[in-house]
């Protein structure tokens, strides 16, 4: 459980600092160097978050197939 809560803090940073990177690029007032280390930054973050999501999607898919799986042993 406290790796589950590790990876939800986790996704919750990476989208945070992702939000923040975003936003700094829109204003810009940055230079071209640091618009592209920021927005090589932002790749990593949005597929270190896509990754999460699609972890988080299987996990419930399986739980879902499981409790499908013991309301059908159930009702037999």
């Amino acid at each position: 459980m406290v790796k589950e809560s590790a990876t939800i803090n986790d996704f919750e940073q990476q989208l945070s600092e992702l939000e923040v990177l975003v936003e700094h690029m829109e204003n810009g007032d940055i230079s071209l160097e640091d618009s592209l280390k920021s927005f090589e930054q932002g790749i990593k973050l949005a597929r270190s978050c896509q990754k999460s999501l699609q972890d988080a999607e299987l996990k419930v898919k399986i739980l879902l197939s499981e409790d499908a799986s013991a309301l059908n042993e159930f009702k037999e």
